[in-house]
């Protein structure tokens, strides 16, 4: 066993090499979790890149959901919904919009917090964002649908733009009750929501626990199209009541189009969507493992990805959805094709996500507390940083925990700290110095594992932890970076 002095030389000088870098390292695609960076103050060079940090980890029951934004009447029907579920698979990021993922690849940090974009409201205590990108799609369908409207009411004129201006709007907002739909049915299924987001492809859910029942899973996933088609039929309903080449008559054509299309692309049978997390559900009833549904459904979601890859352009340039032929130019087959590739992307990464973060779920149980808490050696304030290493190495101990007369722990001796001060130094300098206050939070129980472990990390950011027996005895000092190394190594192993 290397000596603490040693071992913390060389964890740290590695550390100081690679901190500049490996704190932006990116986190993987949508509702993927990323390294979050207050979590990881030492960075591991050895860490794979595409795997995702178990401390920044979102349950994802996280399942990211999007709706796609724009259809409207007699207009070429290229953007559906997807919805993938963070999220945490998986991932419980809902996602109402064009496609629905599961986790949104953003540090957790801005995730979670104003840089969301505006908060708009918090309907049932969850804050709504508005991503700056909504801006640009809102300007976007405000062209296209003004378009639509110059052809079927001419009278308008220019105001016609402000008409598709109000029907965005009011699609965005359909798109916030299909959200608000997976919110209710979580909270009321105790699961926490960390916020709901409104982005360029539609909507997304940040669900931060996934369902605990397969049947729970089904019906979180199914109320969302749901709500869009009750939404379609409100809308049905309203056109009876008004002229239909009226402005009126339009907007709610337009709209039941929408909700229609939204609920139809989020119930296809492939993660990251609705429908595929249904179809998760049932294969986890059947089976009664929720990996091979996962499994499953995410295959399902990658043939779609391709099905809608080279199906979407073809059904649009053979003018299926309503359009002649004659109108389809060659602007309009590129467009096609760069919003298939786009909707295929997001609908492939999404499914992968889904499949990593099930993964990563089956392999938190190994994370315990105990075994990977170092053993620590207990030492008095003013002894000098030498003497502490002397019986730290006497006794095979990783870590220095400093404590009063009476033996209970004040702080921590930090593993950095050590490596910082020179051999020559180390009889002089005594370990208070080097030492951090043991705060709220840093100490826990050496009975917490798995999920619970990383939530109480997560909560509480720090480099070490003081490991603490039921009885309330010191047991050692747990590392954030033992914590990471661990995860990495039981993510190498073959599946099971």
């Amino acid at each position: 066993m290397k000596s603490l002095a040693r071992e913390g030389e060389s964890e740290e000088g590695a550390t100081a090499r690679g901190a500049a870098s490996a704190s932006a390292v990116p986190g993987t695609g949508p509702g993927l979790v990323v390294m979050d960076k207050t979590l990881r103050p030492a960075a591991d060079s050895a860490r794979i890149p595409s795997t995702p940090s178990p401390i920044a980890l979102h349950d994802r029951s996280i399942t990211p959901r999007h709706h796609g934004p724009h259809p409207a009447p007699n207009v070429h029907l290229h953007h559906t919904e997807r919805t993938a579920g963070r999220n945490p698979p998986d991932s419980t990021e809902r996602r109402t919009a064009v496609a629905d993922t599961d986790e949104t690849g953003e540090r957790a940090d801005k995730r979670s917090g104003p840089g969301g974009g505006i908060l708009m409201g918090r309907p049932f205590g969850v804050p709504v964002y508005v991503s700056p990108s909504w801006f640009l799609v809102a300007a976007l369908i405000t062209w296209v649908f003004g378009d639509q409207l110059d052809r079927v009411l001419p009278d308008l004129g220019p105001a016609r733009y402000l008409v598709s201006l109000f029907f965005a709007v009011a699609f965005y907002a359909s798109v916030l009750v299909h959200e608000l739909a997976h919110t209710v049915a979580a909270l009321r299924f105790k699961l926490p929501v960390r916020r709901i987001q409104l982005q360029f492809f539609g909507g997304v859910s940040e669900i931060e626990k996934e369902s605990e029942t397969p049947g729970r899973e089904f019906v979180l996933a199914f109320v969302g199209p749901l709500l869009s088609l009750l939404l379609a039929g409100a809308f049905y309903l309203g056109m009876e009541l008004v002229d239909p080449a009226s402005v009126p008559g339009v907007l709610l054509a337009g709209l039941m189009i929408s909700n229609l299309l939204v609920a139809a692309f989020n119930l296809l049978p492939g993660l990251p969507l609705d429908g595929g997390r249904m179809l998760r559900a049932v294969i986890w009833g059947i089976t009664g493992k929720p990996m091979t549904g996962t499994v499953a459904a995410a295959w399902v979601g990658r043939a779609l990805a391709v099905t809608v890859l080279i199906g979407l352009p073809m059904i649009t340039h053979t003018g299926i959805l309503g359009a002649g032929t004659d109108d389809i130019g060659g602007m309009n087959t590129v467009m096609d094709a760069l919003l298939a590739a786009i909707l295929a992307a997001i609908i492939w990464t999404g499914a992968g996500n889904s499949l990593r973060m099930a993964r990563l779920r089956e392999h938190l149980p190994e994370l315990r507390a105990r075994t990977l808490t170092r053993r620590a050696v207990p030492v008095e304030n003013a002894t000098p940083l030498s003497e502490a290493l002397r019986r730290a190495n006497a006794h095979g101990a990783r870590a220095i925990v400093v404590v009063d007369g009476h033996g209970d722990p004040l702080s921590i001796v930090r593993e950095s700290a050590i490596a910082s001060v020179p051999e020559h130094r180390r009889p002089w300098v005594a370990v208070s110095t080097l030492a951090q206050e043991l705060g709220d939070g840093m100490k826990i129980s050496a009975e917490l594992s798995g999920e619970e472990l990383l939530d109480h990390l997560r909560a509480t950011p720090a480099t070490e932890y003081l490991v603490l027996e039921p009885s309330g005895e010191i047991y050692g000092v747990l590392s954030t970076l033992d914590v990471e190394k661990a995860f990495v190594k039981a993510m190498a192993r073959p599946q099971s």
